[in-house]
This record gives structure tokens, sequence and C-alpha cells, in this order.
């Protein structure tokens, strides 16, 4: 058997373990990247249900704080989230929600409630005088 035939016959199926190779890459970093938008749509449905719900908690605190979170967690459940945690102080909400399973739970925790008053600003005081140009007559 000539040297050039004998090489040859070594090569053989190298392409398919190299095929291989790529494809097997290629898959594990294609699950990689649906990991990470599983992670994104979590925290962005958590989020959402946080920011609702602690909403609605503001908008109904006078109906008692059990009422308004009950509303709250129903709710965060319409938008894909649970409620883990809602507390009612004064008209001020302070709720916590949950999304996702395993180790794709993300929790975020959003407030809401009327602006806190602005403090009046203090006029200006300079220690300058104040010059006063004069008219000629």
């Amino acid at each position: 058997m000539s040297r050039y035939r004998s090489r040859c016959l070594a090569d053989r199926g190298s392409a398919t373990v190299w095929t291989l190779a790529v494809i097997s890459v290629l898959c594990v970093v294609f699950g990689a990247v649906l990991a990470l938008g599983q992670a994104v749509l979590a925290r962005h449905r958590a989020a959402g249900g946080a920011d609702l719900a602690a909403l609605a908690v503001a908008d109904h605190w006078t109906d008692g704080s059990e009422a308004a979170c009950a509303r709250a967690d129903r709710l965060a459940r319409a938008q894909g989230a649970r409620l883990v945690r809602c507390v009612v102080v004064g008209e001020v909400s302070d709720v916590t929600a949950a999304a996702g399973r395993g180790p794709f739970t993300v929790e975020v925790r959003a407030r809401a409630g009327p602006a806190a008053p602005v403090a009046p600003v203090p006029p200006v005081v300079s220690d300058t005088p104040s010059v006063v140009p004069e008219t000629g007559g």
C-alpha cells in the first residue's frame, strides 16, 4: 500500500467527529441563551407584578390592609407573578412579588404612595447690598 493511500484511510471519519463537536458546542450555546431569556422573562414578570400590585394597594389603602393586599394578590397573579409580601403603612404600600421557578425564581420589591411634600424653598439672602443705578436728571 502506498504512503498516500494509507494516509487517506487514516483520515477517514474525522469530518464526522468535527461535525459532532461543532454541533455539541452550538447546542450548549443555544441552551445558555434560552436560560438567559428565561431569567430575563422572570425578572420582567416579577417587576410588572410588583409595580402594579403596589399601585393597587396604594390606591385602595382606605379599604384596609387585608382587602388592599388581597386585591394586589389577584393583580399580581394576573400578571404571572405571586405576592410574597404586602405591607401598608398609612398611604404607602410596600410589596414584594416573585416570578419564575427553580433557579430562575426572581423577587422584586416595589413601593407606591403619594409624593412626599415638597419643602418650600427659602428666599436667597445675599450679604452684598444691591446696587441701584442712579438716574441723572
